[in-house]
């Protein structure tokens, strides 16, 4: 068996080619996210990437992200959690029966308020077939983090939290952008400062017009204040977890980002464990093995 697995994004995507035990055979990229994609257009632009991938008889594509959204390909409805991979597998919606299926996302609700994920549901999945741990605390650094709590296997909830596009917002778009440089390379000794001012019980509204007062005064130098800034928001959002009781945290994403979650919960003192893309893929995998042979 052959799989084209796919993570089909907002504004890119992501595939690769495996073999019946997971293996990576062959990987791209390409800046062709949903919103790239014309109304009527999935098929076409499907089709003009994977066709070769595909060709071979038998071969299956599962594709995960927001191509399974109300803006994409088809929608796939939310699984409500607690969810493991079972529950998912069964609610994988088919686009060509046995060629192309969306994987869903899951829903969650906290006081009445729901909270959802896309795509993120697959790199736990994954995680937890390449670590092995069953329980504690996933992390998944992005635009929008999220933290998940997994038992036994399965997703019990989780939260979300905005902290890449306040990021944004405040450096690109704030009076703040006009004293600092957003594409600066992180500085460790500034992220841990914001980090620890994170936590002085003053609040991030308050907080964050430091970023601007630190370089009135020549306090920080302005290739340091990103880092800064990037250490406040992140010290925020540690703030609201009880990491002492997590034990090893996984972190899933890119190394930019996993590098600065890395540091700031190592600040706390609770040891963290780092994977990339290929938790996408060994999730895929791992759906595509349990429709192949499912539990009776």
């Amino acid at each position: 068996m052959h799989l084209v697995a796919v993570d089909w994004g907002t504004s890119s995507l992501r595939g690769a080619l495996l073999d019946g035990t997971g293996t990576v055979l062959a990987e791209q990229g390409h800046p062709r996210g949903i919103l790239s994609v014309p109304a009527g257009g999935f098929p076409e632009v499907f089709e003009s990437l994977f066709a070769e991938w595909m060709r071979p008889e038998g071969t299956r594509c599962i594709i995960s992200g927001m191509a399974g959204s109300q803006q994409g390909w088809v929608e796939a409805p939310y699984c409500a959690c607690p969810a493991g991979l079972g529950e998912v597998a069964r609610s994988i919606i088919d686009i060509q029966p046995g060629r192309i299926a969306l994987v869903p996302g899951l829903r969650d609700e906290h006081a009445g308020v729901p909270d959802v994920m896309r795509g993120e549901e697959v790199q736990i999945f994954g995680a937890i077939a390449l670590t092995g741990l069953r329980d504690g605390v996933f992390v998944l650094p992005g635009t929008h983090n999220k933290w998940v709590r997994v038992k036994d296997g399965r997703v019990e909830g989780f939260r979300t939290f905005m902290t890449g596009e306040f990021y944004a917002l405040l450096s690109q778009h704030s009076i703040i952008a006009r004293t600092l440089d957003a594409d600066a390379p992180l500085d460790e000794a500034a992220f841990l400062q914001g980090v620890a001012q994170s936590d002085n019980g003053e609040g991030l509204l308050h907080n964050a017009f430091g970023a601007r007062t630190l370089a009135l005064f020549n306090r920080t130098p302005k290739a340091h204040l990103s880092s800064y800034l990037s250490g406040l928001l992140i010290g925020e959002e540690l703030r609201t977890q009880s990491l002492k009781t997590s034990g090893e945290v996984v972190l899933i994403g890119s190394p930019a980002l996993t590098q600065r979650y890395a540091l700031a919960i190592g600040a706390a003192g609770v040891a963290t464990r780092t994977l990339g893309a290929e938790a996408t893929w060994a999730g895929l995998h791992a759906l595509a093995l349990i429709q192949h042979n499912p539990t009776p």
